[in-house]
This record gives C-alpha cells, structure tokens and sequence, in this order.
C-alpha cells in the first residue's frame, strides 16, 4: 500500500464516518417522506400521477443520500494507490451526472406543476454541482494533493445538506396542504402565508 494515500485517507476518516453514517441515517427519514407521499392528500394534489412527482423530486433525495454514503465509505476503503480511486470517484461522478440529466428531463416533463427557481436551484442546480465537483476532484487528486480532497468532501457533505432540505420542503408543503384540506372541512384554518415562496411551492 502506499504508504502516503494510506496517511492521507486516515485524516479523513472520522469526517467520513459521520458523513456517511448521516446519510444512511438520513435515507430512514425519505422514507417517512414517501409514506406521506402516498397519503390521500397527496394523491389528490397529484391529480392521480404521483408517479411523475416522485421520480421528480422523491427519488432524486433518495439518490443524493446514497451517493454521499457511497462516497464515504469509498474514501475509508484501503487503496493500493490514487489511480484506483480516483477511477472510482469519476465513475461516481458522472453516472450521477447522467442521473441529473435524466431527472431534469423527469422536471421538464410534469404537466401538474410548473418548477419555480427554489426547485431548480435544489433539485437540479445544486446537485449537478456537487456531482461534477466530486468528478473533477477525481480527475486532478494524485500524490500530495490535499484541495482535491477538501473539494470531495465539500461536495459530499452538500449533498446531504441537499437532501435534508428536499425532504423537510416536501413534508413541509404536504403538512400545509393537510392543514388546508382540513379548513375547508371546516377545521380551523392555518394562518395565512402571504410571502412570495408559499405561493410558489412545488405539488408534487
């Protein structure tokens, strides 16, 4: 083993180790997202196509938590030497950004709901950055090259930031609409929100 990747990569271990365990943690949490999802709220707001709005926006988080354990438990694994991780990493990189391809076009597509900026900024913008930015670290990590690995662990830890986010915005917006369906039955109403965001949440 080389004995200079081998010091390198056990500086970082600890910081992989909550990492990754917060994205595996964290992937629990989807999970309970999905579940409302399916709630008959939900279904109606989705106007019986709930299909589209989570490969859209419910998979995507799902995606973003894994990768960030994957990367994780990459960067604790015992390299030989940087050639092989840093293949590893590039792979990582650009399949995810095929899958961020692939889930703009899943955007584009939903008739039911038009994206606002937040959506892009968090859905697409964001994660497409973290990905790429793992895939050029890749490119350019060799002996003796400690930004490459800061970049790495940058982007990895936005990605969970990103998928906490995505998951408390789509709880978040099915809990007002809850809350909503129950004033117009005649429940008390939640209190009027007139800032710019709360008219333009997603429906997913």
């Amino acid at each position: 083993m080389d004995a200079t990747i081998h010091a390198t990569l056990t500086g970082w271990g600890d910081f992989y180790l909550i990492t990754g365990t917060a994205a595996a943690a964290l992937t629990g949490l989807q999970f309970i997202v999905q579940t409302l999802m399916a709630s008959d709220t939900y279904g109606a707001l989705a106007n019986g196509d709930p299909e589209s709005g989570t490969a859209a926006f419910g998979t995507p988080t799902v995606v973003h938590f894994a990768l960030a354990l994957v990367v994780s438990a990459v960067l604790c694994a015992p390299w030989q030497g940087y050639r092989g991780l840093r293949a590893a990493l590039v792979v990582f990189g650009g399949a995810a950004l095929v899958y961020s391809a692939i889930v703009l076009r899943r955007a584009l597509r939903i008739r039911i709901y038009k994206p606002v900026f937040e959506d892009w900024l968090w859905h697409i913008v964001l994660p497409s950055a973290a990905y790429a930015a793992i895939m050029v670290a890749a490119v350019l990590l060799h002996r003796g090259a400690e930004g490459p690995l800061f970049v790495v662990a940058a982007a990895t830890l936005l990605l969970v930031c990103i998928g906490i986010h995505n998951a408390w915005d789509t709880v978040t917006y099915l809990t007002f609409q809850a809350m909503r369906a129950g004033g117009s039955r005649g429940e008390a109403p939640p209190p009027p929100r007139n800032d710019a965001k709360a008219r333009g949440r997603r429906r997913r």
